[in-house]
């Protein structure tokens, strides 16, 4: 019988060793697409954490969340 894995829990963005560092261009094209869909404007100056916590807002607010 195979030893079950456990899944990795999500780390806080604010926990980030990275969080600091500027949001990644995937992250800023997807901010982008989804603040548009919102009718909201996205910083352009957001950090990796900041930009993942907008992320998970602009999804809730546009029905993209999981």
């Amino acid at each position: 019988m195979a030893d079950q894995v456990e899944p990795n829990p999500e780390k806080d963005p604010s926990e980030w060793t990275t969080g600091d560092e500027p949001m990644t261009g995937p992250q800023r094209s997807y901010l982008q697409t989804l603040a548009q869909e919102a009718g909201e404007e996205v910083p352009d100056n957001l950090t990796k954490a900041e930009a993942s916590a907008r992320i998970d807002e602009l999804q809730k607010a546009t029905g993209r969340g999981s």
